[in-house]
């Protein structure tokens, strides 16, 4: 009997290690990430435009807006074992001056190769999300996202051969639906972690107006804590918008990607 009393006892100390290990598995309150993407930016503009009778089709060259420093937050509110809350935000801001190489035709108006072209583009997203974990382990946990994401698209092209000029400039701020997925897992001691999270917006979902389209995110870190409320780390994110408008005489789109390194510092609570 004494024996049986004695694995009885190992039996729930054990589970009670093992429930306790759980509980400090992910046991920050709040996580925020202060920091900043390397982002490399390209965009392409095209359009059709009805007039007298006519219909005139542009579509500019992919245009590279070569690396901008752009401001990147998150933050992780994670108020049960299961259940979080997610938000970050970022911006991108850029324009490039190009000789163009070859004659560029829109609508009736040529300009020819040597011209000066001039391509902007502005994006800024940000998006909270609830992520419920459907694996939860010591070390490793695996969520589903459905949430909303605000995004501000604008775009703007000019070129210009000193008598003839042409210019093309549409925006649009809307919210809409957004779905994801998000993977987590760290060291048994917590110093050393790593997330991927991969996220989708149609845009006929939300109030994008006359858009259509799409935006894709998919993003990686690797973090290192010094203490367990203070840390850095490093990762990778990507872009990928695929939008278009329709107008009573005509359309105009925007197919824009960003990506690059990202870094920064992490605070715990």
């Amino acid at each position: 009997m004494s024996h049986f009393i004695r694995a009885v006892s190992f039996s729930i100390a054990a589970a009670g290690a093992l429930a306790s290990l759980a509980a400090h598995a992910d046991d920050d309150r709040f996580t925020l990430r202060l920091g900043a993407m390397q982002a490399s930016g390209d965009v392409r503009l095209n359009g059709t435009v009805d007039f007298a009778g006519d219909t005139y089709r542009y579509t500019s060259e992919h245009l590279d807006f070569g690396d901008d420093t752009a401001p990147r937050v998150e933050g992780v509110f994670h108020f049960s074992e299961r259940n979080r809350l997610l938000f970050n935000y970022f911006q991108y801001d850029r324009d490039k001056r190009y000789a163009l190489d070859e004659d560029v035709v829109l609508g009736d108006i040529t300009v020819p190769a040597g011209s000066m072209a001039k391509a902007e583009a502005e994006f800024a997203l940000g998006s909270v999300v609830y992520d419920y974990a459907l694996v939860e382990t010591p070390t490793t946990s695996f969520g589903l996202q459905i949430g909303a994401e605000w995004a501000r698209l604008e775009g703007n092209v000019y070129a210009t051969d000193g008598t003839d000029s042409f210019e093309s400039r549409d925006s649009e701020t809307g919210v809409a639906p957004v779905v994801g997925a998000r993977f987590s897992t760290h060291t048994a001691d917590q110093k050393w972690g790593f997330t991927a999270q991969a996220q989708y917006l149609d845009a006929d979902w939300g109030d994008f107006n006359d858009y259509s389209g799409d935006i894709s995110r998919a993003n990686a870190l690797v973090e290192y804590r010094f203490t367990r409320n203070f840390g850095v780390y490093a990762g990778y994110d990507w872009f990928k918008l695929d939008v278009n408008r329709a107008y009573d005489d005509g359309s105009a789109g925007m197919d824009l990607t960003f990506k690059g390194p990202t870094a920064g510092v992490t605070f715990a609570f």
